[in-house]
């Protein structure tokens, strides 16, 4: 069984962003970590999860509820962001149910293991929970179809991959990385607004 540690970066007490990674792309990752520097510059605390080896998905869905649920119970008033990669959006459910905003970044939409986050996912639109689904056309885990029709904003990153790199072009790659970026901060900001 893997343990987990949160580390948190206080910021403003208003604001505050859960870093819910994947497997095996840490919070230190580029897709996680560029919004979330982006995000601490404007005054955000940063809570992020660090697992201590590679978590199953049951434990995963475990911890990420509890840590969403600590942090609503922690500072009832904050306006409150998840940003999750992967394994992080088995945690989509639960941020519905509590009405968090969520950027979910290549999603498990179509694995059999996770048949919740693909429900939660495709009710977005009727949750009225602020959320971005962001995935790449070259990643078995992403639907273009359901992400298109579930109400959320969708950040498709044409040839991307699960980590929404594009193999053999870095400057794709980049910009990629830019429009996950400030779609981020654009959510963020309408989440500090409500």
């Amino acid at each position: 069984m893997s343990g987990h540690r949160l580390v948190v970066d206080d910021g403003g007490a208003g604001l505050v962003l859960t870093v819910l990674p994947g497997v095996g792309y840490t919070a230190e990752g580029p897709v996680l970590a560029r919004p979330a520097a982006a995000l601490r510059s404007a005054g955000w605390t940063v809570r992020a999860v660090v697992w201590d080896g590679r978590p199953d998905f049951d434990v995963a869905r475990r911890v990420y509820a509890d840590v969403l649920r600590d942090g609503v119970a922690a500072a009832p008033a904050a306006a409150q962001l998840v940003l999750a990669k992967s394994l992080g959006t088995l945690a989509l459910p639960v941020a519905v149910e509590l009405g968090l905003p969520g950027a979910w970044l290549t999603p498990l939409l179509t694995t059999d293991r996770a048949p919740e986050v693909r429900a939660a996912a495709a009710g977005l639109g009727v949750s009225g929970v602020p959320a971005l689904l962001a995935g790449g056309t070259a990643d078995s885990l992403w639907d273009s179809a359901l992400a298109a029709a579930s109400g959320a904003r969708v950040l498709e990153v044409d040839g991307g991959d699960h980590s929404l790199e594009v193999d053999g072009d870095p400057e794709r790659t980049a910009a990629a990385l830019d429009a996950v970026t400030a779609a981020v901060v654009d959510l963020a900001a309408a989440a500090a607004r409500n």
